[in-house]
């Protein structure tokens, strides 16, 4: 039995109690185990938090873009170093499976990485002028105080992903880590400390009530950007609150991705690339493969080498070798899959694998794949976030773009063909903001990450990684004679 992890809040470089005394407990979601307990926050520590932000604000924007780089190298190596740790605490917190854990540690860590290498590639520009005695320039400078709220499904690449880039930018950042997951995020602020961060530059807030201290991170007005990961209704209701104090504002939101899978795929390995997207951390992931849209002509072939390898899948805690479907996160998101595993039921789709009435022991879902699904089905239209797979069977190219599209949601989508003008032409068709052509694993440190419609606004990662963290001020220069 591991020791429970005593956490505290991390406020202007120093590890503190909450102002009101209070803590909280996080539970295992695999076995019901304490894995630790940490302060619960209200606005006051939040206060305290974006004053210590507000103070390092300067100083750390003054250095130079290779002296945070430096430091964020050293955290990208402190991450790597403390990676098996990281991945049984992370296990332990969310329920994903150890190796899977594993491979969030190196995505996360590769976030430092990359966002280290581009903060000496902030440039500014000289623009050309008609006037012989004037220069015009474009410098590049950092936003300010960022606030962040991640999610908690991947409890360490979020925060990278959403701090490294503010950083690396010259941006201090106060962070408030899911209520569900929140020790992974303090045992990287923890590494992060070791790494020569000046006090005040990254605050971590762990709190039981996520809207009291949300709203101080949105309206307080020494905060300039909210960047938020998580569903499309907190993030309207967080964008509606920063409109007063006209922040900046990064939402990765929900989605609904559709996976096509048309006649000239290869059935075997189309089936792979789903089974990875879908089932990878129980399906509660926001880019998996939502829905399966597949042509007539392969269907068949495709539904036996998918049901092959979903009823193949070993279900247990994630420490547990061999094991690849952890449960899901709480009692909530187990009701919600059984709803919407119900309406499909009542309104005629089929389970060729799976389909139980209720969770296994508690929060573990078996991996179900339903045929037969239809467009007004909950499984088609909702984000399901649990182990179901809906299939549809299709005719035409134009039907699947069609019925991939009627969502409000646009995160990720993917398709499946050997036809590269096809790849073409429903790649550019699909509304999402990312596309997964023959794979199913899309996520890396190199390329934007974000969607459109209602899944959210900005980008995270990729060449441009930097920018939303960064305003241009222009200089004009006169009576240079």
């Amino acid at each position: 039995m591991n020791t429970p992890i005593h956490a505290e809040a991390f406020i202007a470089g120093a590890w503190r109690a909450a102002r009101a005394g209070r803590r909280f407990t996080v539970l295992d979601p695999g076995d019901g185990s304490e894995v630790g307990s940490c302060p619960d926050c209200d606005d006051r520590d939040a206060n305290d938090a974006v004053a210590a932000a507000h103070e390092a604000q300067r100083s750390w924007a003054a250095l130079t873009a290779r002296e945070r780089s430096a430091m964020l190298m050293g955290w990208h190596e402190a991450i790597l170093r403390e990676g098996q740790a990281l991945a049984e605490g992370m296990t332990r917190e969310s329920g994903k499976p150890l190796a899977e854990a594993r491979a969030e540690v190196r995505y996360g860590a590769s976030f430092l990485q990359w966002c280290a290498e581009e903060a000496p590639r902030t440039l500014g520009a000289v623009i050309p002028t008609e006037q012989a005695d004037r220069r015009l320039l474009v410098l590049q400078q950092p936003v300010g105080v960022v606030a962040a709220i991640t999610p908690w499904n991947f409890p360490l690449s979020m925060v990278t992903r959403k701090v490294a880039p503010a950083l690396a930018a010259g941006c201090t950042v106060v962070l408030k880590p899911s209520e569900l997951t929140p020790l992974t995020a303090l045992a990287l602020a923890r590494s992060a400390e070791g790494c020569g961060l000046p006090p005040g530059v990254l605050n971590v807030v762990p709190t039981r009530d996520p809207a009291r201290v949300g709203t101080v991170l949105s309206t307080d007005p020494r905060v300039r950007m909210l960047s938020f990961t998580g569903s499309t209704a907190v993030g309207k209701l967080l964008m509606a609150q920063a409109a007063g104090t006209v922040k900046h504002v990064s939402l990765e939101l929900g989605g609904n991705a559709p996976a096509l899978v048309f006649d000239d795929a290869d059935p075997v390995a189309a089936a792979e690339a789903v089974v990875a997207s879908r089932f990878r951390n129980a399906g509660q992931t926001c880019v998996c493969t939502n829905r399966v849209l597949v042509q007539h002509g392969i269907a068949d072939a495709f539904l036996r080498a998918l049901a092959d390898r979903v009823a193949a899948l070993r279900m247990g805690h994630g420490l547990e070798p061999g094991v690849q479907l952890g449960p899901l996160i709480d009692d909530r998101a187990a009701a919600k899959v059984m709803r919407i595993l119900e309406d499909a039921r009542t309104r005629g789709a089929r389970a060729v694998v799976g389909g139980s009435e209720a969770p296994l022991h508690g929060r573990f879902m078996p991996p179900t794949v339903l045929l037969d699904a239809t467009p007004e089905m909950a499984c088609m239209r909702e984000e399901i976030f649990g182990p179901v797979l809906p299939v549809m069977r299709f005719g035409r190219e134009e039907e699947a773009v069609a019925v991939a599209n009627a969502t409000t949601h646009g995160l990720a989508a993917y398709l499946f063909t050997r036809d590269l003008a096809r790849s073409w032409r429903v790649s550019e068709a699909l509304e999402a903001g990312m596309i997964g052509v023959n794979t199913g694993l899309i996520s890396t440190a190199a390329a934007p990450f974000g969607g459109v419609k209602e899944s959210g606004l900005g980008r995270e990662g990729g060449p441009h990684a930097l920018e939303p963290f960064l305003e241009r001020k222009y200089i004009a220069v006169a009576d240079l004679r």
